[in-house]
């Protein structure tokens, strides 16, 4: 199974792939999609456009992206929203289901603690992934995204299995 992680911005947007191999997470591929034009209606076009390329590429199973945070700037914080959508359309419109976790949440996953600085955070998915190098800050996030997702998923997988177990028991 491969899950995309996302990391929306509006001038820069990370993506992150990793696969659960025999019970093991591995990398898959990273990057940044850097938005070229300064109108917005066409970045959001370009990230649209370049996430369902990379749907279209990997093939992804699940989707996986950071939830918008109320910045010091509602402006900014309004077209992080809108990027976030154009990244979410791209999913939908490849039918695959969308998880949505806070900046918190993902930094909790991955270091361990909800405040991690970004640095905590490339230095956790360098180790956690088994990588060469240190991946620039955005890839970082948003493979911390998928990371995220999966170990949540994980988790909801065994809790099922021992509410199943639980049931069960309380039947014989």
């Amino acid at each position: 199974m491969i899950i995309l992680g996302i990391d929306p911005g509006s001038r820069i947007t990370g993506y992150g792939l990793v696969a659960r191999q025999q019970g093991k997470l591995v990398y898959v591929a990273s990057g940044c999609v850097r938005l070229s034009t300064d109108a917005l209606p066409e970045r959001l076009s370009q990230i649209f456009s370049s996430v369902g390329e990379i749907i279209r590429q990997y093939a992804p199973e699940q989707f996986a992206i950071e939830q918008v945070f109320m910045a010091k700037n509602p402006d900014s914080a309004l077209k992080l929203g809108q990027a976030r959508g154009a990244a979410i359309v791209a999913a939908t419109q490849a039918s695959l289901p969308v998880a949505e976790y806070s900046a918190r949440q993902i930094k909790q996953a991955v270091v361990g603690k909800g405040g991690a600085d970004k640095t905590q955070v490339q230095h956790m998915v360098k180790h956690l992934l088994s990588l060469p190098g240190t991946p620039q800050a955005d890839a970082a996030d948003a493979l911390a995204v998928a990371l995220c997702h999966a170990h949540t998923e994980q988790s909801l997988i065994k809790l099922a299995g021992q509410a199943r177990k639980t049931v069960r028991r309380r039947l014989r």
